[in-house]
């Protein structure tokens, strides 16, 4: 067992994920970064070989339960524990109003933003509790009854439901369970939304995950 910092960030390529996983390795982490694109993770990768830390790479679609179980025993079995998970993956679905919300869209965003946040819970509790003091962070994102935003809106209370019941029930026994608002952030999932708004007026990724990385 290693006394370097055991850290899981999905959604690590793109936004606050791949700001928190630079920010991390940079102090010394060894970061398990997933994400579904891999030639994004070995971009990565590249820029965590420039810094104290270290990375493996999981190119795998945060729905894929059989390899969240694979890459949950791989860390078990390399490591013992997981010290950190960091949820940063998201899916966002085309805006559109209640009634036109396609199930394909509906579908991707629940199983993305709501299924994937207690699928994650259930196979790295185990390993959180194995660290001595394991800590799981949430980044979620408060669109519940916006116009437009009604499925990705729904998915992102669920999972904000889901994260938050879990903080509550571990505040005894453990891990530490905290949920993150970023502020409004120049990444691609807003630009989705908000194609036309001024991102000069928006917080660094980098920024967000400074703060983030405060709280740990």
């Amino acid at each position: 067992m290693t006394d370097q910092t055991i850290a899981l960030v999905t959604g690590a390529t793109r936004g606050l994920g791949h700001a928190t996983a630079l920010g991390l390795a940079r102090r010394g982490a060894h970061v398990v970064a997933l994400a579904r694109t891999t030639g994004a993770l070995e971009e990565l990768a590249d820029a965590i070989d420039e810094t104290p830390g270290s990375s493996t790479l999981v190119p795998l679609d945060v729905t894929d339960d059989d390899g969240l179980a694979r890459m949950c025993r791989a860390i078990h079995d390399r490591w013992g524990r997981l010290d950190l998970l960091v949820h940063c993956a998201a899916h966002a679905a085309p805006l559109s109003m209640a009634d036109h919300v396609t199930a394909k869209d509906l579908d991707r965003c629940m199983a993305v933003n709501a299924r994937a946040t207690q699928r994650l819970i259930f196979m790295c509790a185990p390993l959180l509790r194995a660290a001595p003091a394991g800590h799981a962070v949430f980044a979620i994102d408060d669109r519940a009854g916006e116009p437009f935003f009604g499925a990705y809106g729904a998915s992102k209370a669920a999972a904000g439901a889901i994260a938050e019941s879990w903080r509550r029930e571990c505040e005894r026994i453990g891990p530490k369970v905290t949920l993150f608002r970023p502020a409004p952030m120049p990444t691609g999932l807003r630009a989705r939304f908000f194609p036309g708004e001024d991102r000069g007026v928006l917080a660094a990724p980098a920024d967000e995950a400074e703060r983030l990385l405060s709280l740990l």
